[in-house]
């Protein structure tokens, strides 16, 4: 992935660690069993959820009014782009059950006129000992190793809500979309 590291970034990804590291929390929600899983009914419906709390955050400036801090940098490699990061460190919680209506991460990128628009909602769960975060039946990607100094072990998982990813809902990087 080509990263960039300003200054804002790498405050974002210091207050992410120090956040990861605060107090004793509980851990995550273990994953469900095939068993219990909801159908795709269920999971398409989580989806809408996604879609519908992030309506307002076609606006990037609606996001920044709700604290999320942009990145200077856009994000790509050559699987495509994942665009602009937008983290909300107040939605950071280590081990707090996954909410859909609250994504700790928006990801914007340029559109035909050059403005910002809404490409994906990332969920992120700093890696503290857990069972692999789910959003529904879809399990987070990880844990891996934090992408900025300072940025701690993770699991995320994006949701391309704003753009179609032919890579798929949840692919990290969206093929179709460049910085």
């Amino acid at each position: 992935m080509t990263t960039h590291r300003t200054a804002a970034t790498a405050a974002t990804a210091g207050l992410i660690a120090a956040l990861a590291l605060t107090g004793s929390v509980a851990p995550a929600s273990a994953a469900p069993t095939a068993v219990d899983r909801p159908d795709r009914a269920a999971q398409a419906a989580l989806i809408a959820e996604v879609r519908a709390a992030t309506a307002s955050f076609h606006d990037v400036d609606a996001a920044i009014a709700a604290g999320y801090l942009p990145s200077a940098e856009c994000s790509s490699s050559p699987d495509g782009a994942m665009g602009y990061h937008f983290v909300n460190p107040a939605l950071i919680a280590p081990g707090a059950p996954v909410d859909p209506t609250q994504p700790q991460v928006l990801t914007y990128g340029p559109s035909a006129s050059g403005e910002l628009e809404l490409w994906s909602a990332e969920f992120f769960e700093p890696d503290i000992g857990q069972a692999r975060p789910m959003l529904g039946t879809q399990p987070f990607d990880g844990p891996m190793a934090g992408h900025e100094p300072g940025m701690p072990e993770h699991y995320d998982l994006h949701v391309w809500i704003g753009k179609h990813n032919p890579a798929g809902l949840y692919a990290p990087f969206n093929p179709s979309l460049s910085c």
